[in-house]
């Protein structure tokens, strides 16, 4: 039962949010918060004095632009889960043909520990290295220090080979609780969920991939896809200029935070 954090766009009556907290304490529910990236931004903006409608860098691509404004440019975070693989080189092919910039989190077991060169591509290349655990085990159905043990043994593969740490992971199935949040702020992991998924586990018919992508993005959204599937790099061009087309900057998730910094603990999920 997640709490939301207070934003903006948040209810945040003291009244409300007592009675709120005394229903969860007596509930006995692990409590975590969650903010989307948008009420993110705000937040991090208004703290630091500045309007939230500047002007921005809107080139209707992707591009890894680091100076994108995205409360004023249409954005959309492209995300890639469970790699590097075999896959993984093409992707990055395209991407850097695309001049897009997307976030990669990453699996540890058969892929990290077998694949340190795509890991050093992938950061050499200005992507966004990320945490997907070690094994995929489900964090909330495991023991606390077997769950930490899964993110920290990928964030010391991760700097052995880069020298960087990952900031920012992803659950797998996307199931959390307060315990794993207790533990992603303990590492300095910002967890990360998705408002966009093509289901790419279930098909390889690169068409379908795109369809189902194209229907669900909206502004401020997280696309989930899997570079591990057959279907899903060829259908990562049409995707990319489709979105092109229709005006969306694609970025990586701390860009589409910025000028928020990813909070440790925090379960950023778009609206």
């Amino acid at each position: 039962m997640p709490k939301q954090k207070s934003t903006a766009r948040s209810l945040s009556t003291a009244g409300l949010l007592a009675a709120t907290s005394l229903v969860l304490a007596l509930s006995g529910c692990a409590t975590y918060d969650v903010t989307a990236p948008a009420d993110a931004r705000a937040d991090a903006s208004a703290a630091e004095g500045k309007s939230t409608d500047g002007k921005a860098t809107e080139n209707g691509t992707a591009g890894g632009d680091a100076h994108v404004d995205c409360a004023k440019a249409k954005c959309v975070a492209l995300t890639f889960d469970a790699g590097p693989s075999e896959n993984t080189d093409r992707l990055l092919d395209i991407l850097k043909k695309e001049k897009v910039h997307a976030t990669f989190f990453m699996l540890g077991k058969n892929h990290v520990a077998k694949r340190p060169a795509e890991v050093k591509r992938i950061d050499a290349e200005g992507h966004e290295l990320a945490n997907h655990t070690w094994s995929h085990q489900i964090l909330t159905e495991i023991a606390p220090d077997e769950a930490k043990r899964e993110l920290s043994r990928l964030q010391d593969a991760v700097r052995k080979i880069t020298g960087k740490t990952p900031r920012l992971m992803r659950p797998p199935q996307g199931r959390t609780d307060g315990e794993v949040s207790k533990i992603s702020k303990d590492l300095g992991l910002a967890q990360v969920l998705w408002s966009v998924t093509a289901k790419d586990y279930q098909t390889n018919d690169s068409a379908l991939i795109t369809k189902r992508v194209l229907e669900q993005t909206e502004r401020d959204g997280i696309i989930l896809l899997h570079d591990i599937y057959q279907g899903t790099v060829p259908a990562v061009p049409g995707i990319l200029k489709e979105l092109k087309k229709r005006g969306y900057t694609v970025v990586t998730v701390s860009q589409l935070l910025s000028p928020a910094k990813p909070e440790p603990g925090m379960v950023y999920r778009p609206e």
